[in-house]
């Protein structure tokens, strides 16, 4: 059963768009649906690949018009409008995943996405804080925790668990009290479609889950309050804009440090565990990446601080 907020969700990737023709949204409608159920994407995945398709769809007199040739327009459309590459990509990717799903249910005599071809997105190095900078930034965090305000031992929690595991902010806020295991200092996490994996974090974040769990949570649980780890100030789930706020409150307290929200500190996890000798494909597991690909991209960040090292240090460099 959908939550109240899935199915809203849901109505707004299923609701009528007037530029499409009525079998042209059932046909948007009925692939909605496969992403939800048979694909397990997540609600802003669905979100991001129904507006593309509308935007692709958005007036053809019916789904057989639907060729190579439109899908190339559409992409080079949105290149001279200034679209990122990353846009591109995912829109194609929106593209070919559509046309072969409406292939495969007959709505399509042919898959007309299996040979569009979209320009890679370059892979950003993102800013990465060094290990002094994520000190600062934690100390700031955890500046009311000494004097026991729940909010602050909370807050507190958020950032060394978020720089500890390397999760994702929506993760960290789903995670459940009978998902942590204290004694192994490990926490199970639901990632993207539905996929779990186990985390485990050190002491700092275990001296912080205990000072939350035995001062910080007690103070703000409700009578109806669920079985979260992360409670809000009125006693429901922890809003993960809040933990947002949270992270960027204690980024900004700190001078000269770059403003990175909570995936500034999943960066800075494993950035800081490859510097450190951790395996790649163990910072994999860590992260919940489906492909080791996506993980490499950390090591470019580290290969691109090696060669500042290299140029300031070597003789002849």
């Amino acid at each position: 059963m959908l939550d109240q907020a899935a199915r809203a969700a849901h109505r707004r990737c299923v609701a009528p768009s007037p530029q499409l023709t009525p079998d042209v949204e059932a046909a948007l409608a009925g692939f909605v649906r496969h992403l939800e159920l048979e694909r397990g994407r997540s609600r802003h995945t669905v979100r991001a690949y129904r507006s593309d398709l509308v935007g692709l769809l958005d007036g053809l007199p019916g789904l057989g018009a639907l060729d190579l040739a439109g899908l190339r327009r559409w992409l080079a459309a949105g290149h001279a409008a200034g679209v990122q590459r990353a846009t591109l990509a995912r829109r194609a990717a929106a593209a070919r995943t559509f046309t072969a799903w409406a292939h495969r249910s007959g709505l399509l005599g042919s898959d007309p996405g299996a040979r569009l071809e979209s320009p890679r997105p370059r892979p950003a190095l993102p800013a990465v804080l060094d290990a002094e900078q994520v000190g600062s930034v934690l100390a700031a965090a955890g500046s009311g925790a000494a004097e026991g305000d729940p909010v602050a031992l909370r807050d507190l929690l958020v950032v060394e668990m978020l720089y500890a595991t390397g999760m994702r902010v929506s993760e960290l806020c789903g995670v459940d009290l009978d998902d942590i295991d204290a004694e192994r200092r490990s926490v199970r996490v639901l990632g993207k479609g539905d996929h779990e994996r186990t985390v485990v974090y050190g002491v700092p974040a275990s001296l912080a889950l205990r000072g939350w769990l035995e001062s910080g949570r007690p103070a703000l649980v409700r009578a109806g309050s669920p079985a979260a780890l992360l409670l809000g100030a009125r006693g429901g789930r922890l809003d993960p804009r809040i933990a947002r706020q949270v992270v960027h409150g204690a980024v900004t307290a700190v001078p000269g440090v770059p403003d990175v929200g909570p995936h500034g500190l999943r960066h800075a996890a494993a950035t800081h565990m490859l510097e450190g000798g951790a395996d790649l494909r163990y910072v994999q597991e860590l992260l919940g990446h489906a492909k080791l690909a996506t993980t490499q991209l950390y090591t470019h960040v580290t290969v691109e601080r090696l060669k500042v090292v290299h140029e300031q240090a070597h003789p002849r460099a």
